[in-house]
């Protein structure tokens, strides 16, 4: 339970819980990625461009979940995703999949796994923990999200995968069922995301927002989501920024 509780302008309603989006605003799958698919290259003799193919697997990232979306495909987890787009990237690169090992491919698309956090994720979501319920509000599968966190020393309070609740952001109902699982009204959970998009389809849901700002999230020409661009609770430099301006009731950047 809450000991210090931010009001959120929005709701109107003390926060209870903060919730992350993961990928980009809690840890650096680019660089993460890259490095997998560089060791992965030297040791197949590959001639890759590991950053530029990461960004390619990363693309078809949001694709990948439209059909599902749109009800046109059964839910799948996003571990069956991202082998199903590591296979086309692979095909983009002008490398053929079926030349590889089924078992290795399946252990690169694993350092989804194993990504690792901004320098200021652990210490803000430590010094969030004393006050709030922390946790993931992510499209990534459970185990993904625990194998995660386990090897990066993410002190999350619950894990709520994608595949709990069966719904892929920004369908309202993967924001309002996770709201659900906690006994939370919506407004009483904050998103807190790098991402305007998903912030805009948490807002619409009922919950309160927080703007992290990820500047290099996708390398040093980055153009998207340098700013908040909607009227979100809280704007923050960083997770530990967050953690303090709820403390004192801040809301915008420095």
């Amino acid at each position: 339970m809450a000991r210090v509780q931010f009001r959120s302008p929005s709701t109107g309603r003390n926060v209870r819980a903060v919730l992350f989006d993961t990928f980009g605003t809690v840890v650096d799958w680019r660089s993460g990625i890259a490095a997998a698919v560089a060791d992965y290259a030297a040791r197949h003799q590959l001639e890759v461009d590991a950053v530029a193919f990461a960004d390619r697997w990363r693309a078809r990232y949001q694709p990948s979940m439209d059909a599902i979306l749109s009800g046109t495909r059964e839910f799948v987890t996003l571990d069956i995703l991202h082998r199903e787009n590591l296979d086309f990237a692979l095909r983009e690169s002008g490398i053929d999949p079926s030349d590889h090992d089924a078992g290795e491919l399946d252990e690169l698309a694993r350092a989804w796994h194993v990504l690792t956090p901004w320098p200021d994720s652990v210490p803000g979501l430590t010094a969030l923990k004393a006050e709030y319920i922390i946790g993931p509000l992510s499209n990534g599968n459970t185990s993904l999200l625990l194998d995660m966190a386990k090897n990066a020393g993410i002190p999350w309070d619950v894990i709520i995968g994608s595949d709990i609740n069966r719904k892929y952001k920004p369908d309202p109902q993967a924001y309002l069922q996770t709201a659900r699982f906690l006994g939370l009204h919506p407004g009483e959970v904050m998103l807190a995301a790098a991402h305007n998009d998903d912030l805009e389809a948490a807002h619409a849901a009922g919950l309160a927002t927080a703007f992290i700002l990820r500047p290099v999230e996708h390398g040093p020409h980055q153009t998207d989501d340098l700013a908040p661009t909607g009227s979100w609770d809280i704007s923050s430099t960083d997770i530990t920024h967050l953690a303090a301006q709820l403390r004192e009731g801040s809301t915008g950047f420095r």
